[in-house]
């Protein structure tokens, strides 16, 4: 943790790309130091399934544990990380419920590996897809899919992309399938952006495993400072 510390000194200094878990991070830090709330819910998500996140930092003498997140400032907004049972259909119908009733906040919903998705296939098809066009409903909730395509067996390998694809429609959610952390940190902004507004539509990200670390990644400070998300 150290390292991973140390690095992301260097990387805020300009002094070495900025990677994926730190632009994440930094675009969390951004939007909350703006006064938005932010919520982030999974397996493992304080440390992120593939060890890229660290959000929250444990003492391994003493146990306690402390999120820098949450002391950025007297007056930021709150940061909540909490590590979810494996029961995907509960946790996820209850963020998206969550989301609908504070539609002001950035509510993440992350799957400890992208197929872990199947066991809330039901809030994709009858809720998350659709509840705009049945019920009026709306939700910015976002969702990481991350797969490890690099090796893992047939299962935990693929987020099922297709799946997603095949519930678009008349603009009722955005799937990405990013590959640079300049784009990741800047989408997460740009949902955060639209919270409360007509434009709204959930997120689903394909998020990436080799790619974490990969200096073809990387991002300059200068890339996060200025510039926007951008598409092919």
């Amino acid at each position: 943790v150290k390292r991973i510390i140390d690095d992301r000194r260097a990387m805020a200094a300009g002094e070495k790309p900025v990677d994926w878990g730190f632009a994440e991070h930094i675009a969390y830090a951004s939007l909350i130091a703006d006064g938005t709330n932010l919520r982030l819910v999974g397996q493992d998500s304080g440390r992120g399934t593939f060890s890229q996140r660290h959000s929250v930092l444990v003492d391994t003498q003493t146990g306690k544990t402390f999120t820098p997140l949450n002391n950025l400032g007297d007056s930021q907004a709150g940061f909540a990380v909490y590590n979810s049972l494996l029961a995907e259909v509960s946790v996820l119908g209850f963020e998206y419920g969550y989301n609908v009733e504070n539609d002001k906040a950035l509510f993440i919903w992350e799957a400890q590996y992208g197929d872990f998705a199947n066991m809330a296939q039901v809030m994709f098809d009858q809720f998350i897809s659709a509840s705009r066009a049945k019920w009026g409903q709306k939700s910015g909730l976002v969702m990481l899919l991350p797969h490890a395509y690099e090796g893992q067996g047939p299962e935990h390998s693929s987020a099922r992309l297709e799946r997603y694809l095949q519930m678009a429609g008349e603009n009722n959610w955005t799937v990405a399938n990013l590959s640079s952390a300049a784009n990741y940190f800047h989408i997460l902004r740009r949902q955060a952006k639209m919270l409360g507004d007509e434009t709204m539509r959930p997120l689903i990200i394909v998020s990436p495993k080799s790619l974490l670390r990969h200096p073809l990644v990387g991002a300059d400070v200068n890339d996060l400072t200025t510039g926007q998300f951008e598409t092919i």
